[in-house]
């Protein structure tokens, strides 16, 4: 089995981490040469991808590649991967796992109400429209009779290094209020669970959301973490008076709760940290926010 990872970030690296043995040969993705030679001594053949250049063995490994792991963002026109390779995927006559790494984002503002996989798509912002055009993309390679494409839709990524606890140590967490808003969180580590779980799916590719048992209000993560170091949490602010990025406020702009029953039911993924007092405890124990 060969693996090729179009975006060797941080969910793809802690798949790789996690899973490569599984795999004769992995090779991936980076946008600088500096990135590929920090990866350079891994097992791991990174090689160069941008809107400038690409290296040229990116080719030959896709015409040899059995799995192909997809986390690039679309840009706001096009996606860069199918862009520049699209073809040459759609063309290639030999078995080929496909999984796209997606966000619950698409499903749009629900006003908290539930979504799962059968729920039409309603994206509002542009990013958000340009990743369920990406996805319609991928899932039209994946209908070929010797492909299936995964389509998983990721909530808000977290785990080692990225978390509220190393946000507090870093003196750059904030309790966000907003009445009545909820998101979905994963561990990456479940991240890296369901895409292993994806690439093994016998038949064709179906969508997953890839998200925890309960979504809850971003405040009340930052103030569990905060018991857990023992800390007096930072004070609550207005979402209308905090200041936010533009991207950051778009996401309070909507608000919903993603099933994950069909991940769970349907694809065997048992979730390791199935809400983030779990997640965090387990951070908190192996030493984040520790500075």
């Amino acid at each position: 089995m060969k693996l090729f990872a179009f975006g060797l970030g941080y969910s793809a690296l802690h798949f790789i981490n996690r899973y490569g043995d599984l795999f004769d040969d992995v090779a991936g993705t980076v946008r600088s040469a500096d990135k590929a030679e920090a990866l350079a001594q891994t097992h791991v053949q990174p090689l160069v991808f941008n809107t400038d250049h690409e290296d040229p063995a990116i080719a030959d490994h896709l015409k040899s590649a059995d799995a192909l792991l997809v986390s690039i963002p679309p840009g706001t026109s096009a996606d860069p991967v199918l862009a520049r390779f699209g073809r040459l995927i759609s063309g290639l006559r030999r078995p080929l796992r496909i999984v796209y790494l997606s966000t619950v984002g698409v499903y749009g503002d629900r006003q908290g109400a539930w979504v799962d996989e059968d729920r039409l798509p309603t994206p509002a912002s542009p990013r958000s429209t340009a990743r369920l055009q990406a996805e319609k993309a991928w899932a039209s390679i994946g209908k070929d009779a010797d492909k299936a494409t995964h389509i998983l839709r990721l909530a808000g990524i977290y785990g080692p290094e990225r978390n509220a606890l190393a946000n507090l140590a870093a003196g750059k967490a904030k309790r966000i209020v907003k009445p009545d808003q909820v998101f979905n969180r994963i561990h990456v580590e479940d991240v890296a669970l369901t895409i292993a779980s994806a690439l093994m799916q016998e038949g064709k590719g179906q969508i997953w959301n890839v998200s925890d048992d309960e979504p809850a209000p971003p405040q009340d993560v930052v103030t569990y973490a905060a018991e857990l170091m023992g800390i007096t949490p930072p004070p609550e602010q207005d979402v209308d008076a905090a200041d936010l990025t533009p991207m950051a406020r778009s996401f309070y702009a909507e608000n919903k709760r993603a099933s994950n029953r069909k991940l769970k039911e349907e694809l065997g993924v048992s979730l390791a940290f199935p809400t983030y007092r779990e997640g965090l405890r387990a951070l908190w124990e192996a030493g984040e926010g520790r500075n």
